[in-house]
């Protein structure tokens, strides 16, 4: 699948992956329905940035990477993302802890904290990520979380790498890497507006 563009760059094969996705959510007016397992999939090749952000970020690829895990597991059975929403609203178990509803949701903040990162790090001057990395999280995460964590984010991101150490653990440069940031960024905004429109047509909300 995306494996195939640009070899091993993990940020080329995000961006392939969600544009594909993306391309399917844009369509969902004609009866298109994004399918759990590529979805599953490209949330999958997102997991290795967390890891690469440091301490700030451990509680969120934990939670992340164990939810992701949920919908592939899923999607052994299950074929659309909205059948999997529909049979927990018939299962009455959507907000349950462990539902695939409730784990897409934090999985959508989770590929949404990642957008908001490369959106802000395109327009960021410097080397610093620690001003891209802490208004993605203040605008995404924060709202969920009580003083604890966010008060150890906030202590963690004083470790948070530069720029550079950043792109040298994706393998990448910067100019290439900005193309794909902004292709993940265009695409995954697509695909979010798309899995909220899916919770809020069903009345099930998403600030939850």
């Amino acid at each position: 699948m995306a494996e195939s563009n640009g070899g091993d760059k993990i940020l080329v094969k995000i961006a392939v992956a969600f544009n594909s996705l993306a391309t399917v959510a844009a369509d969902s007016n004609n009866g298109a329905a994004v399918e759990v397992a590529p979805f599953s999939h490209a949330c999958s090749l997102v997991s290795p940035l967390f890891g690469c952000l440091g301490i700030a970020f451990k509680f969120a690829e934990i939670d992340y990477v164990a939810k992701v895990k949920d919908l592939a597991e899923a999607s052994k059975s299950i074929q659309t993302l909205p059948s999997m929403i529909d049979l927990d609203v018939q299962a009455n178990c959507v907000r349950n802890a462990g539902s695939h509803t409730r784990n897409l949701l934090k999985v959508k903040r989770g590929l949404d904290m990642v957008r908001v990162l490369f959106e802000q790090m395109l327009v960021t001057e410097g080397n610093s990520l620690r001003d891209p990395a802490s208004k993605a999280y203040e605008q995404v995460f924060a709202p969920y979380h009580g003083w604890a964590i966010r008060k150890a984010v906030s202590a963690g991101m004083y470790a948070i790498p530069t720029k550079e150490q950043l792109m040298k653990k994706l393998d990448e440069d910067e100019a290439s890497a900005k193309v794909q940031m902004q292709n993940y960024a265009t695409a995954s905004a697509i695909l979010i507006q798309y899995i909220d429109k899916l919770f809020i047509s069903r009345d099930l909300g998403i600030d939850w």
